[in-house]
């Protein structure tokens, strides 16, 4: 070990000499080399892995899975209006939403047509699909297409999912305000949660969670991310591998609808990803 000696030019071991500018030319050379050596260690531990790098290589190839729901009208204008949002699974011809985004009716007298909205660049295009299976209970629905194959995003383990863990979610918030622009948010799982809200007392139950008492209760995802009304039906998923584990349900609303714009409370739900697999079993 080098031992510390006071000499004419400061502090010295064995080895080099600190703190003296005045410092011989035979120990001038070895100081550089030492602050050198300290400069490179300092930047080395600077060097850090860039956050969020998994989830710019994973956004592009999710996007391409995800697409508006909404209705086409010829005399109506705008001919295609879209209102949430869906995405691919299967064998590329499966369209997973939320069953709130489809219509109950379509006007037949004007030949509305239920289906999908993707984007080339500039032009929007409308592709006709018929609704094969509808699950109101957990709020989804499963359209199917014709002709050829959309890409397709794999459906995950939603019962692996644990809370802490990072998510991400791509969709269309508000809809056609903000156009066919896909938008991509982080999130974490904040809470899994029972799906019927406990109320204070029983003087404030509604109607609608008296009906939700009445069915099997299970459990939905909380997240700590911002989502819109247009983002109902956005796939949840791993932001490293891109599987699908969970499908916007609702924003947690206090007040009016125009709140969710004007002071969006940062509390999202998601209906996890099992019960997709089961409505895709249903014919």
């Amino acid at each position: 070990m080098s031992k510390l000696q006071k000499g004419v030019h400061g502090w010295c071991t064995n080895e080099t000499c600190f703190g003296s500018p005045s410092a011989t030319p035979r120990t001038a050379p070895r100081r550089r080399s030492w602050r050198a050596l300290l400069a490179g260690f300092a930047a080395a531990c600077m060097i850090v892995p860039a956050v969020g790098a998994e989830l710019t290589a994973v956004v592009p190839t999710v996007k391409r899975s995800v697409v508006g729901v909404g209705t086409f009208e010829r005399t109506r204008s705008p001919s295609t209006v879209f209102v949430g949002t869906g995405f691919v699974v299967g064998d590329g011809l499966s369209v997973i939403t939320n069953a709130h985004v489809v219509p109950e009716k379509l006007d037949e007298t004007r030949m509305e047509q239920l289906g999908i909205v993707t984007s080339d660049g500039d032009t929007v295009r409308f592709r006709p699909a018929q609704l094969v299976a509808r699950d109101n209970e957990h709020d989804l629905a499963h359209l199917r297409l014709s002709g050829p194959p959309l890409p397709a995003l794999k459906l995950g383990d939603s019962d692996s999912v644990a809370e802490g863990q990072s998510l991400a979610f791509t969709g269309y918030p508000l809809g056609m305000v903000l156009g066919l622009h896909a938008a991509t948010h982080r999130a974490t799982l904040a809470a899994i949660t029972p799906v019927v809200m406990p109320s204070l007392s029983s003087r404030k139950l509604d109607v609608r969670q008296l009906v939700q008492l009445q069915r099997t209760s299970y459990d939905i995802f909380q997240l700590d991310g911002t989502a819109y009304p247009g983002n109902s039906g956005s796939p949840v998923y791993d932001p490293a591998s891109g599987e699908v584990w969970g499908v916007i349900n609702a924003v947690f609303v206090k007040g009016l609808k125009e709140t969710a714009i004007s002071a969006p409370s940062g509390i999202t739900y998601a209906i996890p990803v099992k019960y997709v697999k089961n409505l895709m079993q249903q014919k």
